[in-house]
């Protein structure tokens, strides 16, 4: 890492923020003296938030009558009907800039040695703590204006505490508007005690998890097909605000003549490359599930997505050139940084423009549903089922999960790419490992995106199937696949002085505190088996069977439960923790009595959890409610001996093989010393026999 050390002492906040304030003069490349960068940036910031919030307050301008007359409610007033898309255009636009800052700090630039953020990331850090304190006030003003718009009712009297506190639950955006302003208003305060590297990947996803309440609620939410529509909608988000936000975080950095700006606009071009990629095909499937083909020309509601289509084109022109021109002269002279400023700040103003025709798009009725005869199932769920879960249905009836499914596809392919450079490098790598990565990629799909995946939702039976594949399968599966050793083999090494990298941040995060606390035994089988108790027996999954993000974030804990579980016991990477294989296969066996009990207690209950959203659905094949859930607590008993059998062979092998280790080491040892272990040993015993034969004690 080129950046200098501390030598033994960390930096005070005090200090980092007096380095963080000076106000040199900043030379530019002509020779030429400017002032202060940071308030030049500042400038560029708040013109692209003024851009977002005009352009979507025009927008809205062209439609608003139409959506009065939609809705059937009266003019709540310009203050509302302008004002909400403005502070919204505004409010993301910071929340973009949050999310961009906590980017660079995390990925694009490098902390100290001693893993205490460098000056550039603690500026990136504080800039992303001020874009969250916007983010959480524009979000608070945002729910008295969503209450006046949704009720018709001027702002001053929406804003009335007595009218607020009658309302907000019952109008569902407005309550994500809550939830949006105190996640903002947690980040922001976490941020400003963050010094150290380490805690700014955090930072950064829970930044991105701001977006959810919002996501998760609008047009995408309801309807047929809002499955689809929500996870394309929350890629679509992710995307655009690490490319827009990471886009903003380069600027500034690049116009304060940061380090290293040449590896963060190198690794930034990759980040974008990518979104550009998952923005445009997400878009495409979110724009199909509410327009048909016909109505993109004919409807404003079309014409706006045909202008983010446009808009989507040129910021991709906008991303090429840098790839050509400005980044390879940034490169090449570090100083050169001219070329990179002008590309990446009219590409700023581009993105402030798109994401105020985004949030134009949002307040824009959308044309009448493409198939307007929904039933009860496919209000409920985004489609219709077609009859009882059999064998054939469970097999072929396939509906691809976005984000689960993307993911089993991104995973395996991913793998085999490491293992192809692997090999092409001349390095082996063993096939088993390769098998079990893939089948456990395989599972993930099949249990997400399969019939049992679509049925899942409506059959609980069903759910718990797959539930025990999320859990108790893919996680044994992808444990035993090594993914973290081969891309410690593949990666490439930053050495003495380079800029750490992703093989450094694997390290990292290995050896952090957090890693050595959730992979104890004790903890790690807390977090998988207590999941079960708590989300089932708890009542927690009867409450949220209605919530698409709550499927979501349920399928995440399985996941992520059970992998961190079995990586305990039998994962073939490296851990934090040296745990020997008598004390993992006691863990193993310690933990099965609790998972049999969670099956037993599921089929000893004498009440239906969900059943009020279950005889929603209308499904008269699935009348038996109590008897299905007791065939699903069957199942997750049954199931739990499938995958012991895979763990005890893993860990005999394992046991084996550290055996055999320990008898190699022990040769090696004894080859280099010449069994100088077993001559004093046997010296120890000659000696003994001799005192026995002369009587000395």
């Amino acid at each position: 890492m080129a950046t200098p050390d501390l030598e033994k002492t960390e930096p005070s906040t005090a200090e980092l923020r007096a380095d963080d304030v000076r106000t040199d003069d900043v030379r530019t490349d002509d020779g030429s003296t400017n002032e202060d960068p940071r308030s030049t940036t500042t400038t560029v910031f708040v013109t692209a938030g003024v851009i977002a919030g005009v352009v979507a307050a025009l927008i809205v301008m062209l439609s608003a009558s139409d959506a009065l007359v939609l809705l059937g409610i009266p003019d709540p007033g310009p203050a509302t009907t302008y004002g909400l898309p403005a502070l919204r255009a505004i409010g993301e636009i910071a929340a973009v800039i949050a999310i961009g800052s906590f980017l660079l700090a995390a990925f694009l630039v490098p902390p100290q040695k001693n893993g205490v953020l460098d000056v550039d990331g603690y500026r990136a850090v504080r800039t992303g703590s001020v874009a969250s304190i916007v983010w959480a006030v524009c979000a608070l003003l945002l729910v008295p204006l969503t209450l006046s718009d949704t009720s018709g009712q001027p702002f001053s009297e929406a804003i009335k505490p007595a009218n607020l506190w009658i309302a907000l639950d019952q109008v569902e955006i407005a309550s994500a508007w809550r939830w949006t302003a105190i996640m903002a208003v947690v980040l922001a305060i976490a941020s400003r005690t963050v010094l150290r590297w380490a805690w700014t990947p955090a930072l950064l996803g829970f930044s991105l998890a701001t977006l959810l309440p919002i996501a998760l609620s609008g047009h995408s939410s309801a309807g047929g097909s809002h499955d689809i529509a929500t996870n394309s909608l929350i890629l679509h988000l992710g995307a655009a605000s690490l490319w827009a936000g990471g886009l903003f975080a380069l600027l500034a950095h690049v116009r304060r003549r940061g380090a290293h700006a040449d590896v963060a606009a190198r690794r930034f071009s990759t980040i974008a490359g990518v979104c550009f990629v998952v923005m445009g095909i997400s878009g495409v499937i979110n724009a199909l599930v509410r327009v048909s083909i016909a109505d993109l020309f004919t409807t404003t509601y079309g014409l706006l997505i045909v202008g983010k289509i446009v808009a989507l084109i040129v910021l991709g022109g906008f991303g090429w050139m840098q790839r050509r021109r400005a980044l390879p002269a940034l490169v090449a002279d570090p100083s050169a940084r001219g070329p990179l400023l002008r590309f990446a700040g009219a590409e700023v103003l581009v993105l402030a423009a798109t994401i105020g025709l985004a949030v134009g798009l949002g307040r824009t009725p959308p044309p009448a549903e493409i198939d307007p005869d929904l039933t009860t199932t496919e209000a409920a769920l985004g489609y219709n089922l077609s009859g009882p879960p059999t064998f054939a249905r469970m097999a072929l009836d396939w509906r691809f999960d976005l984000i689960f499914g993307t993911a089993a596809i991104v995973m395996a392919v991913v793998y085999l790419i490491g293992v192809r450079r692997l090999r092409l490098r001349g390095d082996a790598w063993p096939v088993g490992r390769t098998v079990a990565w893939v089948l456990g990629c395989l599972t993930l799909l099949i249990s997400t995106s399969s019939g049992i995946g679509r049925y899942s939702t409506a059959v609980f039976s069903v759910h718990m199937t797959g539930h025990m594949m999320l859990s108790m399968l893919a996680p044994v599966l992808l444990a035993l696949g090594g993914a973290l050793t081969l891309a410690l083999r593949v990666l490439p090494a930053a050495g003495k002085d380079g800029v750490p990298g992703l093989r450094e941040w694997l390290l990292i995060g290995l050896h952090s505190r957090i890693s050595q606390f959730l992979t104890h035994p004790l903890v790690a089988s807390l977090i998988f088996v207590g999941g079960f108790y708590v989300m089932y027996l708890g009542g927690i999954f009867g409450a949220v069977l209605d919530s698409h993000g709550a499927h979501l974030l349920m399928n995440l804990h399985f996941v992520l439960s059970g992998y961190l579980f079995y990586w305990t016991v039998i994962g073939v990477d490296p851990s934090p923790r040296k745990i020997a294989p008598v004390t993992k296969l006691a863990v193993v066996f310690g933990s099965l009595p609790f998972h049999a009990f969670f099956g037993v207690a599921l089929m000893s209950m004498n009440t239906v959890m969900g059943a009020w959203f279950y005889r929603t659905l209308g499904l008269d094949w699935n009348s038996d409610l109590l008897g299905d859930q007791k065939l699903g607590g069957g199942i997750a008993w049954a199931t739990g001996e499938v995958p012991l059998v895979l763990v005890m062979l893993a860990l005999l092998i394992q046991w084996s093989r550290s055996d055999d280790r320990d008898a190699r080491r022990g040769d090696r040892a004894a080859e280099r010393d010449h069994d100088a272990e077993l001559a004093a040993h046997n010296a120890m015993f000659a000696e003994l026999a001799r005192r026995d034969r002369t009587g000395e004690h």
